[in-house]
């Protein structure tokens, strides 16, 4: 008797293109069967958790015999033997096209065996990875950097210049570069606040606002996310091929890295126009896990031409996506922090594109040996070459 419909299940009908729909079957005697019961059976899925099993099943030897029709005159409404087809993978027909979706005629994927574990429908294993690893660990890694965070914000406040500034500014970011910055920095924050809340909002939002409102802001930043992921995508690889030529590694990376970049100390690593750490917010975050939730993000939204949209396909696409968000966003938080509150200047960098003279040579001391030395200019856009900064 059909009892519970699973979270799985509705997944495996949202991504079959809806529910089924009675029809021709590649065995008639399957098809007869299925159309039999059409009218009778409401839409549900099979699987370990779904299905009550009568009492009288180990004991009526005929009950695996019975056909639909058979069995609805003795028990109403139990169609176990059409969604024990439907579990072996028989193939009917849906509202989505077969030229579609390979899947288009299967109601539910099959059961799998996967190593070292019991026979389980691929929907349901998804689900337990997501419900039971990702959401869980993600949560709990995005809390613990948050609280060092504010930890290590208590105990060592914004870092401030040593000296007094000159007054003399040098241009750090020129205005197109800060037209990319902040549009993939509010492209970053609208997908990271509406992922946090569409993963983590059941936990800590729905309790207090209710299930009506609930439904309607998740359903909102949905479209938020959607419509914001192609703004992230063009924006990133704008950052990428603005910023790559500053961010290589070099030999005093190294040197950075190995001192922690002097933040439990009382004068920081001498490094070029970006340290290490900036560095590696670059290739570890912008770089790689940017593309990871790029290319995840499009498949999710079905947008890379020539690929299968299985439902295998989506559900790596869903756990790649969560997991690689999860460590951007830990690597994001900190260069947030530093980019903020954590360092003096650093924000008036972004937001006007000139530090002062003192700032450079405190925090980027190579960079403003270059600066002093002719190597590169202290103005390098148009608008500071006409004399909206002084050069050193």
């Amino acid at each position: 008797m059909l009892r519970t419909l699973t979270a799985s299940a509705l997944l495996a009908l949202s991504l079959n293109g809806g529910a089924l729909a009675q029809g021709p079957s590649p065995a008639a005697a399957v098809a007869a069967s299925a159309a039999a019961t059409a009218s009778q059976a409401a839409p549900g899925v099979q699987s370990a958790n779904i299905f009550e099993i009568r009492p009288d099943a180990g004991t009526n030897p005929n009950y695996a015999k019975q056909t639909n029709g058979e069995r609805a005159r003795v028990q109403p409404g139990n169609n176990a033997p059409m969604w024990h087809q439907v579990g072996a993978g028989v193939t009917g027909t849906s509202s989505l096209p077969a030229s579609q979706a390979p899947e288009a005629g299967n109601l539910i994927q099959p059961f799998v065996q996967y190593p070292g574990s019991r026979l389980t429908n691929a929907g349901e294993a998804w689900r337990q990875a997501r419900n039971r690893w990702i959401v869980p660990y993600g949560g709990a890694l995005l809390l613990i950097v948050a609280g060092a965070i504010a930890l290590f914000y208590w105990r060592k406040g914004m870092i401030m210049l040593h000296g007094a500034e000159t007054g003399r500014k040098i241009e750090r970011f020129t205005p197109f570069e800060r037209a990319a910055h902040w549009a993939n920095a509010t492209a970053f924050v609208a997908l990271a606040l509406s992922g946090i809340v569409m993963a983590f909002g059941k936990f800590f939002l729905l309790p207090i606002i209710g299930s009506a409102l609930f439904g309607w802001l998740t359903y909102a930043l949905k479209n938020v996310h959607n419509f914001a992921g192609p703004l992230f995508a063009v924006s990133l690889v704008i950052v990428l091929l603005t910023f790559v030529k500053d961010n290589l590694p070099c030999k005093e990376d190294l040197s950075w890295m190995l001192k922690g970049g002097g933040m439990l100390s009382a004068q920081e690593v001498p490094s070029h126009r970006f340290n290490a750490g900036e560095k590696v917010v670059f290739w570890g975050g912008v770089f790689f896990l940017g593309l990871m939730v790029v290319a995840s993000g499009l498949v999710l939204d079905k947008l890379l031409p020539g690929l299968v949209y299985e439902r295998g396909t989506m559900q790596i696409a869903n756990m790649v996506h969560g997991v690689a968000t999860v460590l951007m966003m830990v690597l994001f938080m900190g260069h947030i922090y530093m980019g903020t509150v954590g360092m003096q200047g650093a924000l008036d960098a972004m937001k006007t594109g000139y530090v002062d003279e003192t700032w450079a040579k405190e925090h980027h001391a190579l960079w403003h040996d270059d600066i002093q030395a002719g190597r590169i200019p202290a103005q390098r856009s148009a608008q500071a070459a006409a004399g909206r900064a002084v050069q050193v």
